[in-house]
């Protein structure tokens, strides 16, 4: 039993998420404005997918935080819907299909956020299959299911079944990986094979995910994240170069590991934190964040309201040689060792990527050697990816001195890097 073949696609999901900017808060109108800058900017790139984040059913949302107790909406099974006030389209008991409706007009996926467990406020004092022992650290609104009862099984299918009837295309499911919830994640898997439609299942979140998991990831999801919430800091993506170096290696059509959302643009709007603000990051950390992501072959979520996003910021998500990258082979980091962390990857006809990051809080000058990063001896054209500019290259012979680093009879690929930067480079055989 799987909750996704593994004849899917080469690339991983790519789309936007509201939780960076409007955190619990989103509206319908929010999320519609941003599924229609998505299709008319970003569509032809492969951006395809719009999410709904966490706590659409509470009416009382707010940003910063969850509302204990919060009254939210439930239908007459115990599953929760979404609040008529921010999602007018779904009063009448009609749900998301509207919004869903409009979304898949625009040529787009649509995709929610959902809690492990059933809403505290649908279990009665004798529910049998409930678990109270087993809920979120985090969020006050489930309690955990006992799934050694049907009854638990049965609750997962009869929400799957209403999701799959609002046309549901994307779930996000949220408390599945700390602490590893492996019968819950296995009935909710079960749940989507019986619904009747194809749902792409996300899982979150996922600090300390070890690599063991990694066969029970792929029976029952299409990706998982490897680490906590990212945000617009230069140590939380620093810190995803170890994690993404372990997991890459396994990424592909049987699943993707997920480094987080992309926190770039304008965040911070209503969010869990931070106040309204265009990203921290430096430009160089934001190519970094995005080459790191693409090399690896991350799922790809913009966390930034698209439409009053610096058009620099969009600009990065357009560059169709950038996004290519996703689709090569053999992905992996090949160097590290102090600041310089280097990656390689295969495309088709021939073609190396090597991507080179300046983890450092100086400029960095190096000279690459070829044979280290997976190119011929003597090279064809090298281009930076990002520029699209023409990168010269030095054949070193064997009397040359090759204090630079490179071998007698490899070539010597110059690049320099910014404080926290990185170039992406792209060889073409002759």
């Amino acid at each position: 039993m799987r909750a996704r073949s593994t004849a899917g696609p080469t690339r991983p999901p790519m789309g936007w998420n509201s939780w960076d900017c409007y955190g619990t808060t989103v509206t319908e109108e929010e999320v519609l404005a941003n599924a229609r800058f998505l299709a008319e900017h970003l569509l032809p790139f492969g951006w395809d997918t719009v999410v709904v984040d966490i706590d659409w059913s509470d009416p009382t949302a707010k940003a910063h935080g969850y509302n204990p107790e919060a009254p939210l909406c439930l239908d007459a099974a115990g599953r929760l819907v979404p609040d008529p006030g921010r999602f007018p389209s779904a009063a009448g008991g009609a749900g998301f299909g509207p919004l869903a409706a409009q979304v898949h007009a625009l040529g787009l996926k649509f995709g929610i956020h959902v809690m492990r467990g059933i809403p505290r406020l649908a279990v009665e004092e004798d529910t049998p299959f409930v678990d109270r022992t087993n809920v979120c650290e985090w969020n006050p609104d489930m309690l955990g299911l006992d799934h050694t009862q049907p009854g638990a099984q049965a609750y997962y299918d009869s929400v799957l079944e209403l999701y799959a009837s609002w046309g549901v295309d994307f779930v996000k499911v949220d408390d599945m990986l700390w602490p590893y919830q492996a019968a819950d994640l296995e009935a909710f898997a079960r749940a989507v094979d019986r619904c009747g439609r194809e749902i792409a299942v996300s899982l979150s979140p996922g600090r300390d995910l070890s690599l063991s998991r990694l066969p029970h990831l792929r029976e029952h999801a299409t990706m998982w994240r490897i680490c906590d919430d990212l945000w617009d800091r230069w140590e939380d993506v620093e810190a995803n170069f170890a994690r993404f170096a372990r997991w890459a290696p396994h990424a592909g059509p049987e699943g993707w590991p997920d480094g987080d959302m992309l926190p770039l643009g304008r965040i911070g709007l209503r969010a869990e934190r931070g106040d309204p603000r265009h990203d921290r990051l430096t430009p160089a950390e934001r190519r970094t964040l995005l080459t790191l992501w693409v090399v690896a072959r991350s799922p790809l979520m913009i966390g930034g309201d698209l439409p009053s996003s610096d058009p620099a910021t969009v600009a990065l998500f357009t560059n169709a040689d950038v996004l290519a990258v996703l689709d090569a082979t053999g992905n992996r980091e090949v160097f590290r060792e102090g600041p310089l962390v280097l990656w390689t990857a295969q495309g088709e006809g021939g073609t190396g990527y090597v991507a080179a990051f300046n983890l450092g809080d100086g400029p960095l000058e190096v000279a690459l050697d070829s044979r280290n990063v997976d190119l011929p001896a003597r090279l064809g054209t090298v281009h930076d990816v990002w520029t699209a500019d023409v990168v010269e290259t030095v054949a070193v012979t064997a009397q040359e001195d090759a204090t630079r680093g490179v071998a007698p009879g490899s070539t010597a690929v110059p690049v320099r890097l910014d404080p926290h930067g990185c170039v992406l480079l792209r060889h073409i055989p002759d």
